[in-house]
């Protein structure tokens, strides 16, 4: 099987489990067992109805507005565990918002290719101060932080939770106010968006997948680029849907380990998978 084949696959079977419990999106039920002390490592929102188990980056903020009661390093060790093991794979083939934006770039329209680097910049900000530190300064009526990310601007919530919501609860459509629309136009620009950039939520606005970026240098799960076979033709980066230069840097935080590179490279020099023996920072 191929490398979009299987990614697929695997892509729409970790949407279902991350979101097993479907019943629950007719009723607008939100489950609450115990599996929600859990997280998933893609970006899949703890209140979508179906959602079995937590976002690691609202677990996150759910530790960091509570500091005052507990401290926890659950949030932090899944990311690092996940992001050593997997570094942006988990991006690749196990988020299910990934999977969204690449099912409409399929769609009929103009496709382009934004070079635009310093607009990854932004997910920087949003980290610091929407994920980090909002939860520690912002505080609610009760006196416990805002997850500011998720409450905000998080696009998954809106499509996991908001549309199933007012779909399900009528009266929740007459209450719905201004962040709602705010939030449903930032789905929609970005859904229109998605047909013909790939993944533009990843590129300039996803804090969890800056963080795996992170350990994509370092991680067991990895590019690794033959320093005697790699001529430099640069096909790799020519498909790569991030515009990542693995050719020249294995390692690179726009990588998200899709396999793209291996199938396009002419002279067999890219290899992916875990513990590779040799990973070059180019060719000879």
């Amino acid at each position: 099987m191929s490398y979009p084949s299987l990614r697929r696959g695997v892509q729409g079977v970790t949407a279902l489990l991350y979101n097993i419990r479907l019943p629950n999106l007719l009723t607008g039920t939100i489950h609450q067992g115990p599996t929600k002390y859990l997280c998933v490592p893609g970006l899949n929102c703890y209140s979508c109805p179906a959602a079995l188990a937590s976002c690691p980056l609202g677990a996150l903020q759910t530790v960091l507005s509570n500091y005052r009661t507990y401290v926890s390093a659950y949030a932090v060790g899944f990311l690092a565990l996940f992001g050593s093991l997997f570094g942006r794979f988990t991006c690749g083939w196990l988020c299910p918002f990934g999977l969204y934006q690449e099912l409409l770039h399929r769609l009929p329209g103009k496709k382009m290719r934004v070079h635009v680097p310093k607009l990854a910049h932004l997910r920087y900000f949003i980290l610091a101060s929407l994920v980090l530190i909002a939860p520690l300064a912002l505080l609610d009526p009760a006196g416990n932080g805002i997850p500011a990310f998720c409450a905000w601007l998080c696009p998954a919530g809106t499509l996991q939770v908001g549309l199933p919501l007012l779909a399900s609860q009528p009266f929740l459509r007459e209450i719905a106010g201004a962040l709602l629309g705010w939030k449903a136009a930032l789905l929609i620009a970005l859904s229109a968006l998605s047909v013909s950039v790939y993944r533009p939520f990843c590129r300039w606005i996803c804090p969890l997948g800056l963080i795996y970026g992170w350990f994509n240098g370092i991680a067991l799960h990895r590019i690794s680029v033959s320093r005697h076979a790699c001529t430099s033709c640069r096909a790799c980066e020519g498909v790569c849907g991030m515009d990542a230069a693995v050719w020249k840097h294995a390692g690179d935080s726009r990588c998200i380990r899709c396999g793209d590179c291996v199938r396009a490279c002419p002279s067999g020099a890219l290899t992916m998978g875990f513990c590779s023996k040799e990973v070059t920072q180019g060719p000879r």
